[in-house]
């Protein structure tokens, strides 16, 4: 039996599904707008952690991708992929090694780094296996999770990188993490553009020193269609616009319009017992979804107004709405996932479908690479 041939109720649960058609239009919107705005597209691969997701945005246009950790770069660049760069400073031997080794293999890998110091070990390690590798200078545009200063400490940094010897400075990273979820869009637009005001900043204060930075990569799924108004940001890192989530579902955009993005991943559960009023139990528990975030929220298989619960590590629950049937034993819902990013690394394989009809399975090779 082919996997056209399989139903997508004959899929054992819980599973993670992709609904093919949603998803190649949220890529498709995705490319248009960066082609519309001329942005470059570098989507974050840490949303889906799979490589046949990355081929699918390359061949629309992206022009390389993000990962946060050297090990998702490994698991990527295993698969093919050739233009990667790493978002999140990596500052031990060990990793300057891994990534040397990498860079080695591929056409091009970029790190990111915030301190002089890393600059100079690493730079020592690039010399020591000849070897030059691209840099981006990481700015603190608000959020204080990694970064350089803007102003001075960006300048000095990024001028310490333009005289290594086997470094190259690539340009900045100025990732706004801390501006991506805020539900309302003007708060989430000010924001934007006080972050905009920060890399500015940092931009001047580079050309003064003579330093020509081209590339500002950051921007996410929050601020996709906010950034090309601002025009600082030269490389568009947005992830999770690819399959989306209820985290990204919930924000508004201008006079409270809906996300351009529908929701592409679910996890689809199976009612297993129908026991007591007014609610069933599922077995879609803690292990199926994120919990850092909003309750998972029912897509599909149960009324409106259904509500998604937690019961424990293997189970959950469906609350129904006053006055609804109950649901029967063995029946199936569709759950939108909370958090994409942490739900998909819950799981090794992704279950494609079109029509309701299982079409593919795409494995997840960085799933579990947090180093």
């Amino acid at each position: 039996m082919t996997s056209s041939t399989i139903n997508r109720a004959a899929i054992a649960t819980p599973a993670l599904i992709l609904n093919l058609a949603q998803f190649e239009a949220n890529l498709d919107r995705m490319a248009a707008h960066c082609a519309q705005h001329n942005l470059v597209l570098r989507p974050h691969a840490k949303t889906h952690k799979c490589s046949t997701i990355v081929k699918a945005q390359l061949a629309r246009g992206a022009q390389g991708i993000c990962t946060a950790k050297l090990g998702e770069a490994e698991a990527m660049a295993a698969a093919g992929i050739n233009d990667i760069l790493v978002t999140s400073p990596q500052v031990t031997d060990q990793s300057f090694s891994r990534a040397i080794t990498l860079g080695q293999q591929m056409d091009h890998l970029c790190l990111v780094v915030d301190h002089p110091d890393c600059v100079a070990r690493l730079n020592r390690a690039c010399a020591a296996a000849d070897y030059t590798l691209s840099v981006m200078v990481d700015l603190n545009v608000g959020t204080g999770r990694t970064g350089a200063d803007v102003g001075k400490p960006s300048t000095e940094l990024a001028m310490m990188v333009e005289s290594a010897s086997n470094l190259s400075l690539r340009g900045f990273q100025a990732y706004a993490g801390h501006v991506m979820h805020i539900e309302s869009f003007e708060e989430r637009r000010a924001a934007a553009a006080a972050s905009a005001k920060m890399i500015k900043t940092a931009l001047d204060s580079a050309a003064a020193a003579g330093l020509n930075i081209t590339i500002i990569s950051g921007g996410g799924t929050g601020t996709y269609d906010i950034e090309p108004a601002l025009g600082v940001i030269t490389e568009l890192q947005a992830g999770s616009y690819c399959v989306m989530d209820r985290e990204y579902l919930d924000l508004y955009g201008p006079e409270g319009s809906s996300p351009d993005f529908d929701p592409a991943l679910f996890v689809d559960v199976t009612v297993i017992s129908a026991n007591q009023q007014g609610y069933v139990t599922t077995d879609g528990g803690f292990k199926s979804f994120a919990t850092d975030g909003p309750r998972p929220v029912v897509h599909n298989g149960a009324p409106d107004g259904s509500k998604y619960f937690f019961m424990g590590d293997e189970h959950g629950g469906i609350k129904l709405p006053d006055g609804a049937n109950g649901l029967p034993l063995a029946s199936r819902a569709a759950i939108t996932v909370p958090h994409c990013d942490p739900t998909v690394n819950l799981y090794d394989q992704i279950h494609v479908v079109q029509d309701d009809r299982l079409i593919d399975i795409w494995p997840v090779e960085a799933r579990g690479k947090s180093q």
